[in-house]
């Protein structure tokens, strides 16, 4: 994993969070229907690195140049990695921390 690409939070009205994250300074950088029914909303601040995406549910997505590979090793370490996503927007693999907290790996 390279860096921290996503944040995804968890709000009960998209339109209404988008807007209060556009007031306190966020840009919309995308925003189009998901393949679970609903909008993916994400917004990042100018010049900002990471981003954050209004969602039904959280989660944290780390960029990775080869997620193959990545997801191999963290096999080789016991942890449990989800099938890969080959999708449009690029690659995913989706894993659980000892919490339950969703952890994301994406290939561009």
């Amino acid at each position: 994993m390279k860096n921290t690409e996503i944040i995804m939070i968890p709000v009960k009205d998209q339109q209404k969070a988008k807007e209060f994250y556009i007031q306190l300074g966020f840009e919309l950088i995308m925003e189009a229907p998901n393949a679970h029914g609903q909008m993916w909303i994400q917004l990042g601040l100018p010049g900002g690195g990471t981003t954050i995406s209004l969602a039904s549910f959280h989660g944290i997505i780390f960029e990775t140049d080869d997620i193959e590979k990545e997801a191999g090793d963290l096999k080789a370490k016991g942890i449990d990695v989800g099938k890969i996503d080959d999708t449009p927007w690029g690659k995913f693999a989706w894993l659980k921390d000892l919490d339950g907290n969703g952890l994301c790996l994406h290939q561009k």
